[in-house]
């Protein structure tokens, strides 16, 4: 049963990551990125950076790599630092979507303690 779960979890964690990778370019026809991140890997605190195209009513979703929801901020301003202290070590995904709920830039970011 253990085996079984383990390797669900792989199955998920790699469709999650093909699903990030696809979209971890903005929309086609702009090649350039909405968002920074940094650092990357991170410890205790990772801020995201609007670079250009910063609206009002946008969202970020942070999720963990079994595609729970972690961590959420509506209305997100221009710069955001997370506190990663209830986050635990591995890989985590970002979404930032519009007031529509449409994902404008996707990508994947680790914390590492």
């Amino acid at each position: 049963m253990r085996q079984l779960i383990i390797i669900l979890s792989i199955i998920f964690f790699s469709v999650q990551n093909a699903e990030a990778q696809t979209r971890s370019n903005p929309l086609p026809g702009n090649s350039e990125k909405i968002l920074k991140f940094y650092p990357n890997p991170a410890t205790s605190i990772i801020t995201f950076d609007f670079i250009k195209d910063y609206k009002i009513g946008y969202l970020l979703q942070v999720f963990n790599f079994l595609g729970k929801p972690v961590y959420e901020s509506p209305n997100v301003a221009t710069k955001t630092s997370v506190n990663l202290s209830d986050f635990t070590r591995g890989v985590y995904i970002y979404q930032l979507r519009d007031h529509s709920g449409k994902i404008l830039e996707s990508g994947k970011f680790q914390v590492s303690k």
